[in-house]
């Protein structure tokens, strides 16, 4: 008997089952506080440097414009509404399949009928309805006057977005220190503005190119504080109306902060990615706002540079993607339906002007590509995966959306018993944008009892 109830005592007790966890990697807090975490990438409130931010109300001040506060948020709204210019092929093909659909209803309804006649009106009948239904794109032209209006709604919003995209750069690669940048579509010039915060007197040369003549005066004038005598406040700033000419001249840092949405066509945008790429030395940042039309624009960019080569290369260096995707393959989100785009949020103070909240938040996206260097300087120690939505913290347990290094979007309930009390302090204290360390499943066993 002896031996049944031991039998029974091992049989009996519980059996372990198959159950997948998530584990760290070893050694990827590298001795940091777990809410100062190696992927957190958020910065607080941004707020403008004071001297920009004086400047800035000085201009606003002298200009006497009318109704500014209605015309900076009337500026805003159409900025986040745009979408791109429909290609001409598109155009045409809608057209061809409108006008076939008006003449089979005609013929339907008429026997007796003057051809000619009939195909003017549907003719008119194609051009009415394509003017209805297909978005009419049109260029902006900055004046000084428009220029200011520019100024007064989107200055500190996209100094915000800038310089959180940056700083990532500068948290993760903390040995980069750029000494050239190149501005294309510099505007006010917010792009210096924010590089200098980072790297400061590094920087030795920042050229910034933008085709309107006015913008560029606006950007000298902020960065002399308003004051035509006076020295600037970031050295060795240089504006042009045009890109060097030669593909040899190359920046350590390029940045395109919303202007792919200048351009008309996605040729256009296609040669501008691989013009940018080609003056790239270390690092291209592109930033838009983050609708659908801004993240697939980035998207279009991030296939041209990644899939495409050009015919003379100067650069064999390959591009890789540095942020905010953890992988090279198709964006995941660019196959739901209905799409949505791959955004993310900076808070900011706004310019002290009538009807400006003293919080707001920018809506933005972003992405960065590097040259690839020598293998040994290629990936980081660890794999993080990039949370794409609010982090939601619950009793024991955190509730992630994150997009993985296999091209997947995830909803990861993080706990300690799971996952490790370091990663999931580290969930606590991360944000929407921040990046999560998470690696391979691993299979464990679990008590079930048999029968």
């Amino acid at each position: 008997m002896a031996w049944r109830t031991y039998g029974a005592f091992v049989f009996g007790q519980k059996t372990p089952r198959i159950k997948k966890m998530l584990r760290p990697q070893e050694d990827f807090l590298k001795g940091e506080l777990h809410r100062k975490h190696p992927g957190l990438t958020n910065l607080k409130t941004q707020r403008l440097p004071e001297t920009l931010q004086m400047a800035a109300l000085s201009v606003i001040h002298r200009a006497q414009i009318a109704q500014l506060p209605g015309r900076s948020q009337k500026l805003t709204n159409f900025l986040w509404s745009r979408k791109r210019a429909v290609e001409d092929l598109t155009v045409r093909q809608k057209a061809l399949s409108l006008e076939k659909d008006l003449w089979e209803k005609a013929m339907q309804r008429t026997e007796d009928f003057d051809e000619k006649a009939l195909e003017d009106k549907i003719r008119r009948r194609v051009f009415s309805e394509l003017r209805k239904k297909i978005y009419h794109w049109t260029p902006l032209k900055y004046d000084e006057e428009m220029g200011v209006v520019y100024m007064a709604s989107r200055l500190a919003g996209g100094y915000a977005a800038v310089r959180r995209v940056l700083n990532e750069i500068k948290k993760r690669d903390p040995s980069f220190s750029p000494q050239t940048l190149l501005d294309f579509g510099s505007g006010l010039g917010t792009v210096a503005w924010a590089s200098h915060s980072l790297w400061g007197d590094f920087l030795r040369e920042m050229v910034c190119v933008d085709s309107s003549g006015p913008m560029n005066t606006l950007a000298e004038r902020l960065l002399k504080g308003d004051d035509e005598r006076a020295e600037p406040h970031i050295k060795h700033v240089y504006f042009r109306q045009f890109l060097p000419v030669s593909p040899k001249v190359q920046f350590d840092l390029v940045v395109a902060a919303f202007t792919l949405s200048e351009l008309p066509t996605m040729k256009d945008r296609e040669e501008a990615s691989f013009t940018l790429w080609r003056k790239t030395s270390s690092y291209l940042v592109l930033v838009e706002n983050g609708t659908k039309e801004g993240h697939q624009m980035l998207m279009e960019a991030r296939d041209t540079l990644l899939k495409r080569q050009e015919k003379t290369v100067h650069d064999p260096r390959p591009s890789s993607v540095f942020a905010p995707c953890p992988h090279a393959m198709t964006c995941p989100k660019l196959a739901q339906e209905p799409k949505a785009p791959c955004n993310f949020q900076q808070q900011y103070h706004p310019l002290s002007l009538p009807g400006h909240k003293d919080c707001q938040t920018e809506n933005f996206s972003y992405l960065i590509l590097r040259r690839e260097g020598p293998v040994e300087e290629k990936a980081e120690a660890v794999t993080w995966s990039r949370l794409i939505g609010p982090v939601l913290r619950r009793t024991r347990h955190v509730h992630c959306r994150t997009c993985s290094p296999h091209g997947e979007l995830k909803h990861v309930v993080v706990t300690a018993r799971k996952h490790s009390r370091d990663v999931y302090r580290c969930a606590r204290n991360s944000q929407w944008g921040d990046l999560l360390p998470v690696v391979q499943n691993l299979d464990e066993d679990e008590g079930e009892p048999s029968p």
